[in-house]
């Protein structure tokens, strides 16, 4: 009963699994004087599902929920190798990934597949997660510090502004009926959100967590309650498939940036900038003639990528993984080709032959009771996955990098690397 009351609730503010096909899209940002101008898009989920919620983690990683194998978890985009792995392999789906300042960690709301709803945060090294704000159900939020969250907190039918010191665990309530977005007001000691108090118009407000002070600062666009901040007074949103600014104590009303209906951008639904404001995300439905297609405009091609095949070759990994870990030698070699060979790094060779890698994995399974193995990050490249793993064995802990090679759907050759 719990369960069904909770989705029930989380259909309502938009964090639900029956999730749109959304796309992220990059773009390099530039601002002369009052005039914006986007360049060099790129779409950096090209996934077939839900991707949303992005933000940057710092200048070389981006952060977004993004669905695979029918759920949610938080993915990684290196900017650097553009790239993109997983950071986290839970049984709940996570959104909402945010950088915890000050430590090399991120937080993301984690729905559980028992309906418990809870804010958690994840080392980035590892993956290991622990709860951050009990007995409080938190939807939507942002960080204020290393030790203050904002947060939107579901109480009955409404979203309510909290905030939150996660040192001595005090909330404290500021207001009633708020939107989805939160954001830090850059080179201010101020946190923006939307408040839904005015039904007929939605606002903008500023809340200085310390004092508690709150100010209106503008209207949002008709009905649209995502925006980010380019700055500490330009503020971007969109409306359907166009970008608009609006900056404080200059311009009159929303100004429009750019139609990216050129993207294949139907819908923009989340907006996020980078600390310097020359980056942006957008992510947003996708028209279904551009779906899963890798778009850079200006004077670059199209190049189309579909990911169905990324799936299957991370899939098939997965699964051996998690055989490996339950340590069921028949299901685990169900995932290996017949002529499967093993090496160290660079080619010297472990085992070649399904027979023979079966008798070597039980005789393991067998000496080893505490056997488990944590995938720390993942990368896909064409149809080799390749995983830093941390492995469990006999009270020993080590790292180890596993590159899967897979073939007609079986792995038919791993390189291991340590």
């Amino acid at each position: 009963m719990r369960y069904l009351f909770l989705m029930t609730m989380l259909t309502s503010f938009g964090l639900t699994m029956a999730q749109t096909n959304t796309e992220i899209y990059l773009f390099d940002l530039s601002k002369e004087k009052n005039k914006i101008t986007l360049n060099n898009s790129k779409n950096i989920s090209n996934n077939d599902g839900y991707d949303n919620q992005p933000s940057f983690f710092d200048d070389r990683y981006i952060l977004f929920a993004s669905t695979r194998n029918e759920q949610t978890d938080i993915a990684k985009y290196d900017m650097r190798y553009n790239t993109k792995s997983w950071l986290n392999y839970t049984d709940g789906g996570e959104y909402t990934p945010l950088k915890v300042p000050e430590r090399n960690a991120i937080s993301a709301v984690r729905l559980d597949k028992d309906g418990k709803q809870r804010l958690y945060r994840y080392m980035w090294s590892n993956g290991e997660y622990e709860e951050l704000i009990k007995d409080l159900v938190v939807a939507y939020y942002t960080w204020y510090d290393e030790n203050t969250i904002v947060s939107a907190i579901i109480e009955g039918e409404n979203l309510n502004l909290y905030v939150t010191n996660i040192k001595s665990g005090e909330s404290k309530k500021y207001d009633s009926n708020v939107g989805r977005s939160f954001h830090r007001i850059p080179n201010t000691n101020l946190v923006s959100f939307v408040s839904k108090s005015n039904t007929n118009e939605w606002q903008i407000k500023s809340l200085n967590p310390v004092t508690g002070a709150i100010r209106l600062l503008a209207n949002t666009i008709q009905g649209i309650e995502d925006i980010c901040w380019l700055d500490n007074k330009t503020i971007l949103s969109g409306k359907e498939n166009t970008l608009y600014k609006l900056t404080l104590k200059k311009d009159n009303n929303w100004k429009k940036v750019a139609d990216l209906s050129i993207n294949g951008i139907t819908n923009i639904t989340r907006l996020s900038t980078n600390t310097s404001g020359t980056k942006l995300l957008i992510a947003g439905d996708m028209s279904q003639n551009l779906t899963n297609v890798n778009n850079e405009t200006d004077d670059t091609k199209s190049t189309n990528t579909t990911t169905t095949s990324l799936t299957e070759f991370e899939t098939i990994v997965q699964k051996q993984l998690n055989a490996y870990n339950a340590k069921d030698v028949d299901a685990f070699m169900s995932s290996y080709s017949e002529d499967v060979k093993l090496f160290n790094y660079p080619n010297e060779i472990l085992s070649e032959g399904k027979d023979q890698m079966r008798k070597d994995y039980i005789s393991w399974f067998n000496r080893t009771p505490d056997l488990k193995a944590t995938v720390k990050k993942r990368i896909v490249i064409g149809n080799k996955v390749i995983d830093e793993e941390q492995v469990t064995a006999n009270g020993r802990i080590f790292n180890t990098v596993a590159i899967y090679e897979v073939v007609n759907g079986l792995i038919n050759k791993v390189t291991f690397m340590q």
